[in-house]
């Protein structure tokens, strides 16, 4: 063991200020990519929304200026205090601009009664991860103005002139050594400012696009029941009851909520807290779900609905809902400071209790709209029930028969339950060799494909596949494609895509993903394809082996090594090139190997951007290779 005396005091950092923030800005961000980009303009908006929450701003207003990169936001709110902290001795505005935990929402003062942003850190990240940040305070009858540069005060606090009115105005430029882009996405922040105005009807939201002199007015005073019915008509499916069902409480524990069955075969809803999405539920969202099966299961025991020969699941229920629910909580405990989760314990009954008694009141009182909907949950179950039979049925198979006309390049597994066994699609047979001696031959199959794949955007079914390797994949999963879709042929629970960890292996990850959207869509809907997450690179610092996936996560490991330590860097050219050892430790174990689930935010959005990266018009794959792949080339270059 290494002697105790070589680790001292003087190998203690303490990180001042803001510091914390620029060192690891995944701790507050996320990734420093597209989505922690935009995390910077939602963290500004959320505070201008505080303030409409607590009755003291009406609007709101976005632009993002003509050169892409930087953004305005404005409010008429009371605007940031200007004057000093007794104890700091310093401008209020500028302690909260360059202070973590700092801002008017710890205290008893009654400031702030809901808000989305209960830890303090919002606006000061948002100024440490900017190269530049100015302020502007309109409150008291003047406007003041302030400039920070990377999470530090540029300037001093001044008095611009007189002014009539209040708010605040933030403008900023996010930091390019933070971010691998620091392009912004228009589309992007209309949509999510449009979906936050259905949520908060009485706000006027516009968004200005200086680029392309266009201004948007995105109110919305029909709110969530408009936002249902905009939602319920993106999912292109017919709604099994005319009439949604409609619940809101106002007061301090404000809640609302808009839901409607569909003929869709998933389930869609979308939750919020404070006026924030939270993207991965929560508390409430299970709340919600689970208020739903309840009320039904009770309207159904009540009425001696019987379902001759099969048993109702939750999953039935909640087969083909699209629901909106926005509540507001004093004190939400969300999971993390990018606030996807809301951790409230006690919420998960609140909500039930809320909607629960009031949707099955509703459904006495239109027994038309029950009959349509407890008709199509029937109709759910005996589809299930349908679908297992018909999957036990291709179990029963034998082994032999079952492989007849697989094909040959496959290395298939034992296995045939799909809550174990997995298809890893592999790029050329180097890599398929060392994934075949790596893998578990139990639960794990192995199909190389040879080179990269066709591009199917925008070609017909039939003349894609023509092509053999595409044939071959469709052949190994069992369930054919396009109208011939048969989810229950599936032979394995999960299709993961493994390829090289370098710019052709995502390039083929893409063109596959392409494929499995335009041709098989339901397997990601069902939530069965994944991509797998190989090391770049291998460095080694003494004993300890770490393993970094991109050139941005090598950096990460390398800043948080001691001053002193001496890394062997290796970059791997490929699977092919990794021992077979090294490839089941970091991508094939089930118990150390990271996945990234494939699934669809938006089928609109999915739809655009293949079109836009992989269709056959070249003048938006050039703007978008301007507007993104240009800059991260440029800072290669060596001039």
């Amino acid at each position: 063991m290494p002697a105790a005396a070589t680790y001292t005091a003087k190998d203690i950092s303490v990180l001042e200020g803001l510091e914390p923030v620029r060192r690891r800005p995944s701790m507050y961000i996320g990734d420093p990519d597209k989505k922690g980009l935009h995390h910077l303009v939602w963290e500004i908006v959320d505070n201008a929304v505080d303030e409409y929450l607590n009755g003291f701003a009406d609007s709101i207003s976005v632009v993002l200026h003509k050169s892409g990169d930087s953004v305005t936001v404005t409010d008429n709110g009371r605007g940031i205090p200007v004057d000093n902290h007794p104890k700091y001795k310093k401008p209020a505005l500028e302690l909260i601009l360059t202070t973590l935990h700092s801002g008017a929402k710890f205290g008893e003062g009654g400031n702030y009664i809901h808000s989305g942003g209960l830890h303090g850190v919002g606006s000061s990240v948002v100024n440490a991860l900017s190269k530049k940040l100015v302020a502007n305070i309109r409150r008291d009858g003047h406007e003041w103005q302030q400039t920070f540069k990377r999470g530090k005060t540029a300037s001093a606090l001044e008095k611009v002139g007189p002014f009539r009115g209040h708010g605040t105005v933030i403008y900023f430029e996010p930091d390019p050594d933070i971010f691998k882009t620091t392009h912004f996405d228009p589309e992007w922040i209309k949509s999510h400012l449009e979906d936050m105005s259905y949520i908060h009807s009485g706000l006027a939201i516009s968004f200005k696009n200086e680029a392309t002199k266009e201004t948007f007015d995105l109110t919305h005073p029909g709110g969530i029941p408009e936002f249902l019915a905009r939602l319920v008509s993106e999912s292109q499916k017919p709604p099994v009851n005319e009439t949604p069902f409609l619940l809101k409480k106002e007061g301090a524990d404000k809640m609302e909520l808009a839901l409607q069955w569909t003929e869709s075969t998933d389930e869609s809803f979308r939750s919020y807290v404070n006026g924030i999405r939270t993207i991965a539920g929560g508390t409430h969202e299970t709340g919600f779900k689970g208020g739903i099966v309840r009320a039904i299961r009770n309207f159904m025991e009540t009425h001696e609905v019987k379902a001759k020969g099969v048993t109702i699941s939750a999953e039935d229920i909640r087969e083909g809902i699209v629901g909106v629910l926005s509540i507001f909580v004093r004190e939400p405990m969300f999971q993390g400071q990018t606030k996807e989760k809301l951790n409230n314990p006690e919420m998960a009954a609140t909500v039930d209790n809320f909607v629960r008694p009031a949707l099955e009141a509703w459904l006495n009182a239109n027994m038309t709209a029950a009959d349509q909907i407890v008709g199509r949950i029937v109709l759910a179950a005996k589809a299930r029930l349908a679908s297992r039979e018909a999957a036990q049925e291709i179990k029963r198979k034998s082994v032999t028969q079952r492989r007849l006309n697989l094909p040959g390049k496959l290395a298939d597994c034992k296995s045939t339950d799909l809550e174990e066994s997995e298809l890893f699609i592999v790029e050329g047979d180097s890599a398929g060799g060392s994934t075949k001696q790596g893998r578990n031959n139990i639960t794990q199959a192995v199909l190389p494909l040879r080179g990269k794949i066709l591009n199917s955007e925008g070609l017909a079914l039939g003349k894609v596949l023509a092509n053999q390797e595409l044939q071959d994949m469709v052949t190994a999963i069992g369930t054919s494609a396009g109208d011939r879709f048969n989810l229950s042929g599936l032979r394995y629970g999960k299709i993961i895509l493994l390829m090289d960890a370098d710019a052709d292996g995502h390039h083929i990850t893409t063109l596959l993903l392409t494929f499995f959207f335009r041709h098989m869509t339901e397997l990601i809907r069902k939530g069965h394809l994944y991509i797998a997450q190989p090391p770049l690179y291998r460095i080694d610092v003494g004993k300890e082996t770490f393993w970094a996936r991109d050139d941005a996560h090598k950096e990460d490991i390398l800043a948080d090594l001691r001053a002193n330590a001496k890394p062997e860097i290796t970059r791997f050219k490929g699977l092919g090139e990794m021992l077979p050892k090294t490839l089941a430790e970091t991508t094939l174990d089930p118990r150390k190997r990271t996945l990234l689930q494939v699934a669809v935010d938006s089928n609109l959005e999915a739809d655009k951007t293949f079109v836009e990266l992989l269709g056959k018009d070249p003048a938006s794959r050039y703007r978008f290779i301007m507007d993104s792949a240009a800059q991260l080339a440029a800072e290669e270059l060596d001039v």
